[in-house]
């Protein structure tokens, strides 16, 4: 074994001699994401592999809260520095791009029909203004978490397969005290987190309406048949009262109380099959989320977080940011992405493995990929709060759904309208 190692070390010495012999000379190039610990720790990891396959290249990583995470990526881009390699929200693109952060990828290294060749669908929302302006490793959809030990003392056999047998499981298994005060919610309502998405991509179109135009213009979804919709959804908190906001406190409270077992069920993303594996002690599965009736149009909402190259990424540094990227992208890094961090992979091939989609916890996520769609937004913030303030026009304000849908269509289309005239059609 000493002599195995010593060996090694002497080619490893060879080959670093012989780089410097060639006039290699050390590049160091940053990456920057928001923090995550499962996906922190297998990038750090990845960074160590990268490295090791590629001697002339150093990669520093860094991580940052969530909530400041824009703010310090203006701050640094704006200031000639920051990352060379960022990973960002596939909804913040556009934003960045008007804003000077990204240089589009270069097509002689991302070849556009070769990434609609290899990869899902619903990565061409990266394309941006005729460019492919960042790719991810994984993608995400959504399905519904639910407590199989509260559904079996509530005598319910199967998880709910229409909304309909949803609300009558949130309401059997929600649960008060004594003075009235809920103790465990029967559904784990957040607007802030994925019930936006819930709101946007599902119970509108399967409620029969579109939420945008095609062309992604023009607000749609103010219509009677989005009002009937969003009040469904609002009579969950105001009138059914399964659940309330924040009954656990912050931005993830809806999974902390699902993991502490005092949410029935919850609508959730891939992502979060990591931390609710660790952390729940109670019996749990996951099914597709349900439809309006049985039989009915199937819908869901698909995202992912991508990697781009910033405008930081010049020179040298930009040809070692473009192999850390292909890197990152490949279906080896893919791979170890869904065991690690629970995300599924964004290759067309390994996504569609027959072994996968019949996985317990990571087909219902896989078949719900198959109808999911991923908003075009051109301000994911703003658009989020606007449909955030809705739902809190009807729950805290007593406003009529109708009433505060049509006020959200109205702001959200201004956001739209002040994007799009710097971008008029071609």
């Amino acid at each position: 074994m000493r002599y195995v190692f010593a060996a090694a070390t002497v080619a490893a010495l060879v080959l670093t001699l012989a780089g410097i012999g060639a006039g290699l000379q050390q590049v160091t190039i940053t990456y920057w994401q928001y923090f995550f610990a499962s996906k922190v720790k297998l990038v750090d990891d990845l960074v160590k592999q990268f490295e090791a396959q590629n001697s002339g290249i150093q990669v520093v990583h860094e991580n940052f809260p969530y909530d400041a995470y824009n703010q310090k990526v203006a701050s640094a881009v704006s200031a000639g520095q920051g990352p060379d390699v960022i990973n960002l929200f596939y909804g913040w693109v556009p934003l960045y791009v008007d804003s000077g952060y990204l240089q589009a990828l270069p097509a002689e290294a991302f070849s556009p029909m070769e990434i609609e060749r290899d990869f899902v669908p619903m990565v061409k929302n990266s394309r941006f203004d005729g460019k492919y302006w960042a790719l991810p490793t994984a993608v995400r959809s959504l399905a519904l978490f639910y407590n199989a030990d509260l559904l079996r003392a509530a005598d319910i056999g199967r998880p709910p397969i229409t909304w309909d047998e949803f609300l009558t499981a949130a309401q059997r298994t929600t649960v008060r005290d004594a003075a009235g005060r809920l103790t465990t919610e029967g559904f784990g309502v957040s607007p802030a987190g994925q019930d936006h998405q819930l709101i946007r991509e599902v119970l509108f179109r399967q409620w029969g309406v579109a939420p945008y135009s095609a062309d992604g213009r023009r607000v749609t979804y103010a219509t009677a048949q989005g009002a009937e919709a969003f009040k469904w959804y609002t009579d969950l908190i105001s009138q059914h009262k399964v659940g309330v906001i924040d009954f656990f406190p912050g931005g993830n409270g809806y999974r902390d109380a699902f993991m502490a077992g005092r949410a029935g069920m919850i609508v959730d993303g891939s992502f979060a099959v990591g931390s609710i594996r660790a952390g729940t002690k109670a019996g749990w599965g996951v099914t597709e989320l349900p439809r309006r009736t049985l039989g009915g149009e199937p819908s869901n909402f698909g995202s992912y977080w991508v990697h781009g190259l910033t405008v930081h990424a010049q020179g040298a540094r930009r040809d070692a940011a473009i192999k850390f990227l292909k890197f990152l992208t490949s279906e080896q890094v893919q791979r170890l992405w869904l065991q690690q961090v629970g995300e599924l992979p964004a290759s067309r091939k390994l996504v569609n493995d027959p072994q996968l989609a019949a996985d317990a916890i990571y087909g219902p996520f896989i078949r719900g990929l198959a109808y999911a769609r991923a908003t075009f937004f051109v301000d994911e913030s703003a658009q989020r709060q606007v449909l955030v303030d809705a739902v809190n026009e009807v729950v805290v304000n007593n406003k009529s759904p109708r009433q505060a849908l049509d006020e959200a269509a109205a702001k959200e289309q201004k956001i739209l309208d002040e994007f799009w005239k710097k971008h008029p059609a071609k």
